[in-house]
């Protein structure tokens, strides 16, 4: 059992109270298994964000905290838009950047792109540069049906994973990060649903984390999260125990805001980032992440 949902435990038996679920819905699918325990489905630490709007149609915010990727990096060239006018917030463009090679995935190997559904139309690709690193490049991919490119949109985003960097066989306490292809089912957190489609849990009292003191980079660290469908079942609620590859594989892989510092084997984001993407996920377009270390994505086969 992960640390964060040990605290939560003792947090609700010191007497937090029960929250509710908003928005959940099952989902009809079929659960495949893929590397590292990867269920996907196929046929079927800021403060908190002010005034939420609704869901827009484009990724309007993704790209407020984004960095380009290191020179030599596989997603160097690929992830930099052509024309800084035309991605990011507020501008005139469609948000879209090029890809040199003509709509592939960049730095991702036969291997994950074989474990894509077909129906899938967003991609989230999580990179680091190395199997011990703790930061990566977070680039947002998207195409309008199976046979088209996919189009990168925003701009790359600098993110954090675990502490003991990515792991090919993820254990509990092993502070490394899953390296996989997951599905991208529900989300939740302390703060209000701000606008996205997936079905949503806020329950204030049961995502807490830190010390709750507003300078406390920690405490802000579940605001908003994204559950990774990795050892859990797709579609279920972030708060959902239930782990299919049983409690020694670990749990609780989230994406959630940045708290400053490398994770227990999730990915953090800065907030403004990390609610652009709660808006621009879709749950019709099967969203997927992709994540690992430069080199093991860019494998043809795994070892």
């Amino acid at each position: 059992m992960s640390a964060h949902r040990r605290r939560r435990q003792e947090s609700r038996r010191l007497g937090g109270r029960r929250g509710m679920l908003t928005g959940f819905a099952a989902v009809g699918a079929t659960l495949v298994m893929g590397t590292a325990g990867a269920f996907h489905l196929t046929g079927g630490d800021q403060g908190p964000a002010q005034g939420a709007p609704a869901r827009p149609g484009a990724v309007a915010g993704v790209g407020d905290a984004g960095v380009t990727p290191a020179a030599g990096s596989p997603l160097y060239a690929a992830a930099r838009p052509a024309d800084p006018g035309s991605a990011g917030p507020g501008s005139a463009g469609s948000g879209r950047t090029a890809d040199p090679a003509a709509g592939a995935l960049p730095g991702v190997g036969a291997w994950a792109l074989a474990q894509l559904p077909a129906d899938t139309r967003q991609v989230m690709l999580v990179s680091g540069p190395d199997r011990d690193a703790t930061t990566n490049t977070v680039t947002l991919w998207e195409r309008a049906d199976e046979a088209s490119g996919w189009a990168g949109r925003g701009l790359p985003l600098a993110g954090r994973n675990g502490e003991n960097g990515w792991t090919l066989d993820h254990r509990e306490g092993d502070l490394r990060s899953p390296v996989g292809v997951f599905s991208l089912t529900a989300a939740g957190g302390r703060l209000p649903d701000p606008g996205t489609a997936l079905p949503y849990e806020h329950r204030p009292s049961y995502f807490v984390a830190g010390s709750g003191r507003a300078n406390d980079p920690m405490s802000a660290a579940f605001n908003y999260l994204v559950a990774i469908d990795y050892n859990r079942v797709p579609g279920s609620p972030p708060s959902d125990e239930a782990r299919p590859l049983g409690q020694r594989a670990g749990g609780d892989i989230w994406l959630h805001i940045d708290h400053q510092s490398p994770t227990r084997g999730c990915i953090a984001l800065p907030q403004d980032s990390l609610v652009a993407i709660l808006r621009w996920l879709d749950p019709g377009s099967h969203p997927m992440i992709i994540m690992g270390d430069a080199a093991t994505l860019a494998a043809p086969s795994l070892p």
